[in-house]
């Protein structure tokens, strides 16, 4: 188990409060800010830390289902929820019906705003205790432009009535690259407890690589049909920030991820357990949850299938709060998942090689399979790769039916698997933290990178560096060079639920490609690349227009 940090989470408590609107002024706050480390850092920790309800549930709604990891489905109406996840799947998102999705935009606009009102209450940009504040506040940008394009660039506290406009994608990432470049080394470098799910210089390469790996998709006119990711400039600079990671030893994938059943072995299926933390050594930057203490991670709830609770439940001890079961795995995605003795395999509910998958209890111990046949009402349940629609209903709607065959529609993912004591007891909420970047992506980035064309000065080949991720999860190793279709299908395994997949897809050139039902009933118009602006965000700033194409 966690330990929990009761005195950090009341400090917090008390920022919670604070107001996050854009307007005010940030000299009301304090005739002189209190010059202690105590409360420096609980206001910076307000700030790191904004992002974490929306990544505990509608971010992670708008993501997995926007990528070909899931299906929104709905049973009869139920979960149907105006299709705001059918949207997502089907790339037709409505920017009202869909909106509590997207106004994750303004979670991630309060957290710059917090960024920049602590910059300005310790002394400004140059300070240099500034540095982790611009380093989250560029993260939050990235997530803002990599989701709606244009993004405002927010480095200052808005004026009363002050309007900002959005700026240009391409002069966005040009900015969030001269902010980390800036800040990176006045960034700790510590890997420990008081560092963890804060940003460290580390962060800042990570984020950084992941900025240059995906340039031409942030520079180039990404909407438009004719759009290829084509030649690369940073991809230089993209192997430099990973070898910066790399070389320091800090990070690796085994670690910290040890698991009694295989004789203390690390595990790739602990990373992601209700009791991970900062010992887990493959993360480089991860969002803290605690289902006391730092409540909002719900992923259980809905990717549980919808019968799967009580005497029925998945899980050796019942689940009696209620779960939602709108996430089903696409078959095209569940199919990624056939590797023989790949360990991540073990991460789904199924199997990636069979249309169908007899369904046992998981032990909640251990995450592992039991021999308890998990039933309905007698029946026994048995999941189906494929997903079919119930005859008759309405395509849009994604609808299964709300009987045995349609609760039972495709995998599930048990991959931040919950402490089900804590799921009852909390309201469903979960302790699992989720990481944002992890050691893992970095070899696989700079793999991709060598595999686009760039060289790496300390001469390590795209093969050695996938095959550290093969061999380290069990799965076969490669003989020879991977291509990208490789990487692109290593990466589905490696981050599923993690919310790389959309990016993922995009930069490949295969965010259109057939899967789910999109194909019969949605869109593959490249303008659906973007997100649309909510209504409600468009009603508060009035000076903005809508993305093209919605």
């Amino acid at each position: 188990m966690k330990t929990r940090y009761l005195l950090s989470v009341a400090l917090l408590g008390l920022m919670a409060g604070s107001c996050t609107d854009l307007d005010v002024d940030v000299k009301s706050y304090y005739e002189e800010y209190p010059d202690n480390d105590i409360a420096v850092e609980a206001k910076a920790a307000d700030a790191f830390f904004a992002f974490r309800g929306a990544l505990g549930r509608r971010f992670d709604e708008g993501n997995s289902m926007n990528s070909d990891e899931y299906t929104g489905v709905s049973f009869d109406g139920d979960y149907l929820n105006s299709r705001d996840c059918a949207n997502f799947s089907l790339h037709t998102i409505d920017y009202n019906n869909s909106k509590n999705q997207l106004n994750v935009y303004n979670d991630i606009m309060s957290g710059i705003t917090k960024c920049n009102r602590v910059i300005t209450e310790i002394g400004g940009e140059e300070t240099p205790a500034a540095a982790r504040l611009r380093a989250a506040r560029a993260f939050y940008h990235f997530l803002l432009m990599d989701h709606w394009g244009d993004t405002p660039i927010l480095n200052h506290v808005l004026e009363e009535d002050e309007a900002i406009d959005r700026s240009p994608r391409a002069k966005v990432a040009e900015w969030i690259e001269e902010e980390l470049l800036a800040v990176r080394d006045n960034c700790t470098d510590a890997v420990d407890m008081n560092s963890y799910g804060k940003p460290t210089c580390w962060m800042v390469d990570a984020l950084l690589a992941k900025l240059y790996i995906n340039w031409p998709v942030y520079t180039k006119d990404v909407t438009d049909a004719a759009w290829t990711y084509g030649t690369n400039e940073k991809l230089k600079d993209c192997i430099e920030a990973c070898n910066r990671i790399i070389e320091s030893g800090k990070f690796a994938l085994a670690g910290g991820d040890e698991n009694p059943a295989l004789g203390n072995k690390s595990d790739f299926k602990m990373k992601f357990f209700y009791n991970n933390g900062p010992q887990i050594k493959d993360f480089i930057y991860a969002m803290p949850f605690d289902a006391v203490t730092q409540q909002g991670l719900t992923y259980a709830r809905f990717r549980t299938w919808r019968r799967g609770q009580n005497a029925n439940g998945l899980y050796s001890i019942e689940m009696t709060k209620s779960v939602g079961g709108n996430f089903a795995l696409t078959p095209e995605f569940a199919a990624l998942f056939n590797l023989p003795g790949d360990r991540r395999n073990d991460c789904i509910v199924g199997d990636g090689n069979a249309e169908t998958f007899d369904v046992y209890q998981y032990d909640a111990s251990t995450g592992d399979k039991t021999n308890v046949r998990n039933t309905y009402k007698g029946e026994d349940v048995t999941f189906t790769r494929s997903i079919t629609l119930k005859e008759g209903a309405e395509s849009a709607d994604l609808n299964t039916g709300a009987d045995m065959k349609g609760w039972c529609q495709g995998y599930r993912s048990i991959k931040f698997f919950p402490n089900i004591d804590e799921y009852n007891t909390y309201n469903r909420n979960q302790s699992n933290d989720v990481p944002i970047f992890r050691y893992a992506d970095i070899l696989l980035m700079k793999a991709e990178a060598i595999t686009r064309g760039a060289t790496d000065p300390k001469g390590e080949t795209a093969v050695s560096l996938f095959n550290q991720i093969r061999s380290y999860a069990g799965a076969p190793t490669l003989a020879a060079a991977p291509t990208l279709q490789d990487i692109e299908d290593e990466r589905g395994r490696e981050f599923l639920d993690e919310h790389w997949r959309r990016n993922d897809l995009i930069r490949f050139g295969h965010f259109e490609r057939p899967w789910g039902f999109k194909e019969q009933y949605g869109s593959n118009d490249p303008k659906m690349r973007l997100w649309p602006l909510s209504i409600d965000v468009l009603n508060v700033n009035t000076n903005w227009k809508q993305n093209p194409g919605y």
